[in-house]
């Protein structure tokens, strides 16, 4: 049985669409998914302490799921990165914070597969470095932060689509679970 856990962001919680259909990806293949929430108000965000305070919220939990789950992260989560990195879990990083030293440090300490998830309108996302660090890239031209388009809701509504078919082909890629 496989399990993925789902990590937060700031302002996007486990339940926000983003995350909610990425780890439905994980569980149509039959993975429980954890989804997390933060138990107490985190530090600064572009402070270095952070990854340390996100290590220490999520480590209990990926402690208790045990094996090696997929990790599902938004923006504030993906200082996971370290904790994926040190034990070899494959992730899927939604609007990581590449800018931040420490976590694209850590992305690129990764020995397990992941997929960097941005936008180009993202002050936090560097497509460059995204594709320097994996294979596995889905970069939306124009996509915010929330991986909001200009115009329409609609065309927001199906970058979102464009978000689940990349989870679905990046875990094809990787043949997880397997």
């Amino acid at each position: 049985m496989a399990d993925a856990v789902v990590i937060p962001g700031g302002r996007f919680g486990p339940g926000a669409p983003l995350l909610m259909y990425a780890g439905d990806v994980a569980e149509q293949r039959g993975a429980t998914v954890h989804r997390y929430s933060w138990s107490q108000e985190f530090p600064k965000f572009d402070e270095p302490e952070i990854e340390g305070w996100v290590s220490g919220e999520i480590a209990p939990l990926i402690d208790t799921v045990g094996g090696r789950p997929l990790l599902i992260a938004k923006s504030l989560g993906t200082n996971a990165a370290a904790i994926a990195a040190e034990r070899s879990l494959p992730a899927v990083w939604l609007t990581p914070l590449l800018t931040l030293p420490w976590v694209a440090d850590a992305l690129s300490r990764a020995t397990a597969p992941f997929l960097l998830v941005g936008g180009t309108a993202d002050k936090v996302w560097d497509g460059d470095t995204a594709r320097r660090l994996s294979p596995h890239v889905l970069e939306v031209e124009g996509a915010d932060h929330g991986m909001y388009v200009p115009g329409p809701l609609p065309e927001s509504i199906a970058v979102l689509s464009r978000v689940v078919v990349a989870v679905e082909e990046f875990l094809d890629a990787i043949g997880w679970p397997s």
